[in-house]
């Protein structure tokens, strides 16, 4: 509570005098491929996404004086990312850049070679790189985790950290005047509690209009007892294609209102991971479509839900239920749409409990069984359940294949699980480590040995087995004919199962700085003239995965 109140003073206070003097980062009109607070894979989207006409290289400024308070490169996340902070108490972030300004790319590279390695993360003092309204910081680009050039721009809280939705300051900067879109409904009865159309299966309802412009519904429901209804919605907006996050969302029950939805700001350490039981974790999972819930589970504290009777309907009588939705961007564009619901007395079917463990969404949760311990703490559940677990074999696997409950149930933040392994026949035990198995593709976990058992830290209930990996990561050199005449060395790095861990390049024994593209599995060393002397000069290159197999690689080259 006092976090939320810290925020919106700080946005109360600020909001009218940044509006009118918070500089755009760029030097063309604001355009956006990405919205705050859009639902993405376990995380909302904590800032905005500003279009960089399609390319990279763009000069980016900061947008208020302040000084640059944290510098981070790295091959995956924000990739090159700076963190600036202004004397109104924001903190602005600006991610995915190509490249920073020569004051701060010669710092960055001395402190990389002072560090011997490529990624770095420095916290810097206000006195260090002090910058004006307007400077020239950097330039856009596409590194990191990003799927294509673009600005990543976020505001922060300074004191809090909690990210602000950057168009509350940059609304005067953006023209929008359409409205979200409604494309359908999904209606779920509380297990043991509620049904739909004769069944305790959720039900889909899609949203139809004819060439008048009528809208209608299908199929119908009727249903009786619990019931929470979520909604697949997107926003647009002027002069671009891209399908926006909908800002906020009114459920009414025949005219009252019983849930809204409005994201403003959060918490990214605390909230972030609340997406997950916000939306229907397995249609996303599963079809990749997003259903926003207008009802509230006991485990989920998103500050930004608010609902009566946790947005659940109760169904008691037969007679039609008014549903009315009413979306708002932050322009004031909004839709609306009613349909309803018709309530018909029908059996209630009673949860399958044969062969579950009760799982309780509030306190510690155990389980065990031969080969496998279970712990999840306190806090990771977002509503109780009726744990189902089996086991089956699998020529991939060194264990049995751990099925941890019958469908996909995300956590807040993790859980410790423990397998044993029914031989233990490696000497070099870093080698075991628990994959995620889906399918016949194993996703790496990790973790650690310990007399016979491998414990490792999971954040979602799914099928896990034991696997090792002894097979040494691979580096295959890219067109090295060219190496000279481009004066760029490229070198493709993979690994097989547990994932690259370290790398290290060496020019005549010497480290050189090794630049990682963690989308093209790329590294490439761009030939330094205050470095590199011209003439014939030796290579070396080790790569370590995440078990400690390596590889090694030397060469001669000629510059």
């Amino acid at each position: 509570m006092i976090r939320t109140i810290v925020i919106a003073l700080l946005v109360g206070t600020s909001v009218l005098k940044a509006q009118d003097t918070m500089l755009n980062p760029l030097d063309f009109p604001i355009l956006l491929s990405g919205s705050f607070g859009e639902l993405r894979t376990n995380h909302f989207h904590s800032g905005i996404d500003l279009k960089t006409q399609s390319v990279e290289g763009k000069a980016v400024h900061a947008v208020d004086s302040g000084y640059i308070s944290r510098i981070v490169v790295s091959p995956w996340g924000y990739g090159n990312v700076l963190y600036l902070i202004h004397p109104s108490g924001l903190k602005t972030v600006y991610g995915h850049l190509q490249r920073f300004s020569p004051a701060l790319a010669a710092y960055v590279k001395a402190k990389q070679y002072e560090d011997e390695t490529f990624s770095i993360d420095v916290d810097l003092p206000s006195d260090a790189f002090p910058v004006k309204k307007g400077q020239l910081i950097g330039y856009s680009g596409n590194s990191g985790s990003s799927g294509g050039p673009h600005l990543h721009f976020e505001i922060r809280s300074a004191e809090t950290d909690d990210v602000i939705d950057p168009l509350i300051y940059y609304k005067n900067k953006i023209t929008d005047t359409r409205p979200p879109q409604i494309q359908s409904f999904m209606l779920y009865p509380v297990e043991g509690k509620g049904s739909i159309n004769q069944d305790s299966k959720k039900v889909e309802l899609k949203l139809h209009a004819d060439a008048n412009g009528r809208q209608s519904i299908s199929p119908k429901a009727e249903a009786w007892g619990k019931i929470g209804v979520a909604i697949k919605a997107y926003d647009y907006m002027d002069g671009t294609t891209n399908i926006y996050g909908v800002n906020q969302i009114v459920m009414a029950l025949d005219g009252k209102v019983i849930f809204s939805s409005s994201l403003d700001t959060f918490s990214i350490g605390l909230e972030t991971r609340y997406i997950n039981s916000f939306i229907d974790p397995e249609e996303w999972r599963d079809n990749h479509s997003f259903y926003m819930k207008s009802f509230i589970e006991p485990g989920n504290r998103l500050n930004s839900l608010k609902a009566l009777n946790s947005g659940i309907i109760s169904i008691d009588e037969e007679r039609a239920y008014h549903i009315t939705y009413l979306l708002k961007d932050r322009y004031g564009n909004q839709r609306k749409v009613t349909f309803q619901i018709d309530g018909k007395k029908q059996n209630i079917q009673a949860p399958d409990t044969a062969g579950t463990v009760y799982f309780h969404w509030n306190g510690e949760n155990r389980f065990g069984a031969k080969g496998i311990r279970l712990t999840i703490p306190d806090g990771n559940l977002y509503k109780s359940l009726y744990f189902r677990y089996s086991v089956n074999e699998s020529p991939l696997a060194l264990s049995s294949v751990h099925h941890l409950h019958d469908k996909y149930v995300p956590l807040h933040s993790k859980a410790r699980l423990s397998l044993r392994l029914p031989s233990d026949t490696i000497e070099d035990k870093r080698k075991y480590g628990i994959a995620r198995m889906q399918g016949s593709r194993a996703v790496w976990i990790g973790g650690e040995y310990r007399e016979g058992w491998i414990d490792a830290d999971i954040r979602e209930l799914g099928d896990y087995a034991i696997m090792h990996d002894q097979t040494p990561p691979t580096i295959t050199p890219v067109n090295p004919k060219k190496w000279t005449i481009n004066k760029c060395i490229a070198l493709r790095i993979t690994d097989n199962l547990s994932g690259i861990q370290t790398y290290r390049g060496e020019i005549d024994g010497q480290f050189a700085l090794f630049e990682l593209d963690g989308k093209r599995n790329l590294v490439t060393y761009v030939f330094d003239g205050e470095k590199l002397s011209r003439g014939r000069h030796r290579l070396t290159f080790t790569l370590i995965d995440a078990c400690g197999n390596n590889s090694f690689y030397d060469c001669t080259f000629v510059w």
